[in-house]
């Protein structure tokens, strides 16, 4: 048992009965990206092998105006390390992720959260698959209360069946929870329930926080909000992908590119979705769209930078640290307003 504790502050539901909480995640992409895991597996190995790399991200996350430090333990699970040959490093890198997280927030008022993921050997009606899955969750929710988290997050989760297993093994440890559902291009859960049953059930179950991360984007996430929001009572979460989906190609997965014949797979699905990514004012349109629904729980996930979640914190009025470092274009060589620009070179802006 560790011998740290959680917050000494407000713990998410008091913060969120007073306002909106921003989580910032996204965590396997942008370290992919840095160059320290492999695209694929996605396995948060940069944990024990390069930990400096994840602490880094988490400052960084928490300079931009995130309220919550994530664990990065996504996909740290004992399936996904089965797969890779490395189940044996399964505890050691739960529980590293967990303190990384906590000794980002020292110092602040940032909550830290625990995670856990879809486990990909879920199977509807198969009572041994539900049995496995809950081991899983259980021993990674074990974990993270013995390291001191503040709350649990469970996400990416496309099964209601699934989601209910993690929300049970959060409710046993007596932790807050918040159950963030994945949606692909059917706008339905996989076992065929609309959003609006399904949060309802979650939260019926007693989940905190109800809402949908990962998979869409904003364009394609923002009209499946309203329902979720009517559904429950309880507080609702989105957390977008930071790619350009539309209705057509809903999620990330289903984007294409048929102005680039150098993929090496048929869509550019995961490592070729640089042309796609949002800007940060397009964040700030969503936050405050989403915010407006009712919508309290926010964040963004795979493809976000630190500079997204700044916007997002802009847009909510705020001005975290990173805010100084904010784009102030009067100055600027050739667009610049500022009486110290030159005249010549703001007149050959046109020429740019």
């Amino acid at each position: 048992m560790t011998d740290a504790a959680v917050s000494s502050g407000p713990g998410l539901l008091e913060r969120l009965a007073a306002g909106p909480v921003i989580c910032a995640e996204g965590y396997l992409f942008e370290i992919e990206r840095r160059g320290y895991l492999s695209a694929g597996a996605y396995v948060p190995e940069a944990v024990l092998d390069h930990p400096e790399v994840v602490a880094q991200l988490h400052r960084d996350f928490l300079y931009a105006g995130s309220d919550v430090m994530l664990a990065f333990t996504y996909y740290a699970h004992r399936e996904k390390l089965r797969v890779i040959g490395k189940e044996d490093t399964l505890e050691e890198m739960n529980r590293t992720a967990l303190r990384l997280a906590r000794e980002a927030a020292a110092g602040s008022d940032a909550l830290v959260a625990g995670n856990v993921s879809n486990s990909n050997i879920y199977v509807e009606g198969d009572a041994e698959s539900a049995r496995e899955v809950r081991a899983m969750f259980d021993e990674q929710v074990e974990w993270a209360v013995d390291e001191g988290v503040d709350y649990i997050v469970a996400e990416t989760i496309s099964f209601v069946g699934e989601a209910l297993l993690a929300l049970e093994a959060i409710k046993a440890a007596d932790q807050t929870a918040v159950i963030n559902l994945a949606v692909h291009r059917d706008p339905h859960t996989r076992d065929g329930l609309s959003l609006a049953e399904a949060a309802k059930r979650l939260e019926d179950a007693g989940a905190d926080v109800v809402g949908l991360n990962c998979a869409r984007g904003p364009a394609s996430m923002l009209p499946l909000l309203g329902p979720i929001r009517e559904a429950v009572s309880c507080h609702v979460a989105a957390l977008p992908v930071a790619y350009r989906t539309t209705a057509d190609q809903p999620t990330f997965q289903s984007l294409e590119d048929p102005d680039c014949a150098c993929l090496p797979r048929e869509k550019p699905f995961p490592t070729a979705l640089d042309p796609f990514t949002v800007n940060r004012y397009e964040i700030e349109e969503f936050t405050k769209e989403a915010q407006a629904l009712g919508v309290n729980y926010l964040g963004v996930c795979c493809g976000t930078s630190p500079h997204h979640i700044r916007s997002m914190a802009e847009a909510l009025g705020r001005r975290p640290p990173g805010s100084k470092y904010s784009p102030d274009m009067s100055t600027h060589a050739f667009y610049g307003t500022s009486d110290k620009v030159p005249s010549v070179y703001k007149d050959f802006a046109k020429n740019l």
